[in-house]
């Protein structure tokens, strides 16, 4: 939770910046700044934009239509990941909590599950046997997943407003294929 954090990329320079000023306004003004910091969010209503999770979106819609990915990160690329229900659940229970009990108030860690792309795909084949993948790295977006924690520690947000995820590995597969093949 609480670390040094040097990222290399704009899009982690500009969240360390947005929570350090979160941080300011909250100490300066008073403001009942809250944030969370997620991991890779997986969602069945927003298609994927290219990003290094987006695998983990991209597969169901490969695995349905083709019964084939092709995945652009190793098949051994551990990253904590987070189904789109428990993203909004956090949230909402975030911002409902009791701002005494917060001793952190901004940038929360929150994760729910943590998986390689073998292991999603194996999970997605017991529901669609025939699904196979294979792996074609892209290096510039394994070199950005190879720099990320292999696992976030969000205990300050389960100890300070009781965060529990929902979704684990197997019911986020059965959920994600039943709502896009509908």
């Amino acid at each position: 939770q609480d670390t040094i954090q040097r990222p290399s990329t704009l899009y982690g320079i500009t969240k360390v910046s947005g929570e350090l000023l979160c941080d300011y306004y909250h100490h300066r003004f008073g403001v009942d700044a809250r944030g969370l910091r997620y991991p890779g969010l997986i969602s069945s209503k927003t298609l994927p934009g290219g990003g290094t999770t987006d695998y983990a979106v991209d597969i169901f819609y490969a695995a349905i239509k083709s019964q084939h990915y092709e995945c652009f990160l190793r098949a051994d690329t551990q990253l904590d990941m987070m189904y789109m229900p428990d993203a909004i659940d956090a949230a909402i229970h975030l911002m409902t909590a009791d701002s005494k009990q917060l001793r952190h108030r901004n940038a929360f860690n929150v994760t729910a599950m943590s998986f390689t792309p073998q292991q999603l795909a194996a999970e997605i084949q017991k529901h669609i046997p025939e699904f196979t993948i294979a792996y074609n790295v892209d290096p510039l977006r394994q070199a950005i997943a190879d720099s990320w924690p292999r696992h976030m520690n969000d205990s300050a947000a389960k100890a300070e407003w009781g965060w529990q995820a929902q979704f684990d590995l197997s019911a986020m597969v059965t959920d994600m294929l039943e709502k896009i093949t509908l």
